[in-house]
């Protein structure tokens, strides 16, 4: 039911609650808390026992299904708390742990969310970590810009002030996303539906009377706010460019769809509501 955690919503939480903990090594340790950045090995052994002592927990606790569930969560919350242990201090990999929390958190709230809002819908695919090939390859690409221009141009990676803006468009555009998906309740879906089911109903209220499509207008800021808080100059551009070539082709095979369901009251719908998505007008139909 929506608004209730199923078994697979409560495994996923509270796996996801058991990698956050990584966060509360260093007081165990009595250590400081930049314990990934620290020289030595004792932080890095740390790590390794947390990791080895909670998937052998996870094994124990969990049958062979919500184990696929549970791991997933774990690394997501082990991945949150890594980033919360760089964000703590001055070090120079601070904001790279700003980026960490924010992708990480974004990722198990699509399945947290999908749990409660739409049970039946719920998969392993609904933790998006496997969303494409192309999602994957500009991650990566992130990735190695942040470490490079690291290495070569490190002033460029500790202007604070712009990565506060880009996690602001990181909290901003998550925030929207979600809000749209708990709006449309059993309507949404991560895949594009081309049947109208019997509980398939057109939402306009909520965020939906702002913005024909928030939950694209919400991960596009998104995305490009990841850049942003990373100062990745080059992915800003590319996954600006990319993202919206990606949701403009989206939304119009997603707003055909919408026209065969719904007809003029879509129609209608469209008229009056904007894309969101700047230059988007989605497909060009008429009855």
């Amino acid at each position: 039911r929506r608004g209730r955690l199923g078994r697979e919503g409560r495994a996923s939480l509270c796996s996801f609650l058991l990698g956050a903990s990584v966060a509360a090594l260093p007081l165990l340790l009595g250590s400081s808390p930049s314990l990934l950045s620290a020289p030595g090995l004792r932080g890095r052994l740390a790590l390794a026992l947390h990791v080895a002592g909670v998937n052998a927990a996870l094994l124990l606790i969990y049958p062979r299904p919500l184990y696929k569930i549970a791991v997933r969560a774990c690394f997501l919350g082990f991945a949150f708390g890594c980033g919360l242990l760089l964000s703590t201090g001055r070090s120079a990999w601070r904001h790279f742990g700003w980026y960490m929390c924010s992708l990480s958190l974004f990722h198990y709230s699509e399945y947290l969310v999908t749990a409660i809002n739409n049970p039946r819908s719920l998969s392993l695919d609904s933790f998006l970590l496997n969303h494409s090939f192309e999602y994957n390859l500009a991650a990566l690409s992130s990735w190695v810009e942040f470490t490079l221009e690291k290495i070569f141009f490190p002033e460029l990676k500790q202007i604070t002030w712009l990565s506060t803006v880009g996690l602001l468009m990181v909290i901003f555009g998550d925030c929207l996303r979600k809000a749209a998906m708990l709006t449309a309740g059993s309507n949404f879906n991560h895949i594009v539906q081309n049947e109208k089911s019997d509980t398939h109903t057109l939402v306009t209220s909520g965020v939906y009377g702002w913005f024909r499509h928030p939950s694209y207008v919400g991960w596009f800021y998104w995305s490009i706010g990841t850049q942003v808080l990373l100062c990745n100059p080059i992915c800003v551009v590319g996954y600006a460019l990319a993202s919206w070539r990606f949701f403009r082709e989206r939304i119009e095979e997603e707003e055909i769809t919408l026209i065969h369901f719904f007809g003029e009251e879509y129609l209608e719908y469209k008229r009056k509501v904007p894309s969101g998505l700047p230059f988007i007008k989605g497909v060009k139909l008429e009855l």
